[in-house]
């Protein structure tokens, strides 16, 4: 099984929470070469997860981070990444629900109620348009991005001058660098079309997110034959759960216990 897609991911920080460790070992455990670039040292990832630098990648601006979030210069690295590596793009919060497919080009899906594209699963060809594409919109941000409106332009515009013009944009739009971006570009290149149904990527809508640690929520429920990936959105976890294991019998105890993950080592 060593011989399927390797994946990676990237970790800001220096200790990885009971939900990373779990989706990170489940790549492993399906037969994916799994990497972990990681930007500290980190030394609480699952055994058979690779921790490399993240500077093999691209240098991180820790400053940006600061003034934005972990999670904001990984919607650069990821595409990087991908270009550099040719590995599947995983966030530490996908759960691998099957292996992925050998022969899939494109991997990425809809998710939500609203049919927008996310970007927490990636696989793209290492040379292509849409790369090209996303990767032009960040090294040469735009005044702003292209598809915002009048009302978006204005937040920006209300915005601390003294803030650098990322952060501003962030801060204007959390998901401009994510998602919106990726959904607009898919678009510009004609790759939309490509994108995966809800059910295969991210099952669970994130507005439902809080199931995954009830035990009487049915995730399954929301699977199908199709689903090869399950987001747990820690974005958008209560800090209740971050600081507590799960509840016997839910979807996150349960995948504790099958993966080998023990959550009361790695609370917040």
């Amino acid at each position: 099984m060593s011989n399927r897609r390797p994946v990676a991911s990237l970790w800001i920080g220096e200790k990885l929470h009971y939900l990373n460790q779990l989706c990170l070992k489940s790549h492993v455990l399906a037969g994916h070469p799994t990497t972990l670039y990681c930007t500290d040292k980190v030394d609480n990832a699952p055994e058979g997860v690779e921790v490399r630098p993240a500077s093999e990648i691209m240098d991180l601006d820790m400053q940006l981070v600061a003034d934005t979030s972990a999670s904001f210069l990984s919607n650069v690295f990821r595409y990087k990444m991908i270009q550099k590596t040719g590995a599947i793009w995983i966030d530490c919060d996908a759960f691998c629900h099957k292996p992925f497919p050998d022969d899939l080009e494109y991997i990425f899906g809809v998710h939500g109620l609203l049919g927008a594209l996310n970007c927490g699963v990636v696989a793209l060809p290492q040379e292509c348009e849409l790369m090209d594409q996303l990767l032009d919109y960040y090294d040469n941000l735009p005044d702003y991005p292209p598809w915002w409106n009048k009302n978006q332009r204005r937040k920006y515009d209300r915005l601390d001058e003294k803030m650098s013009h990322g952060a501003r944009i962030y801060k204007a739009e959390r998901t401009a660098f994510g998602p919106q971006a990726f959904t607009y570009f898919a678009k510009q290149t004609g790759q939309f079309e490509k994108a995966m149904e809800r059910d295969v990527l991210y099952p669970v809508p994130f507005q439902l997110n809080d199931i995954f640690y009830d035990p009487y929520g049915n995730v399954e429920g929301h699977f199908t034959e199709n689903t090869l990936s399950v987001h747990l959105y820690t974005n958008g976890t209560k800090p209740w759960w971050e600081k507590h294991v799960p509840m016997p019998g839910s979807y996150a105890a349960r995948m504790c216990d099958q993966i080998g993950i023990d959550p009361s080592k790695a609370l917040k």
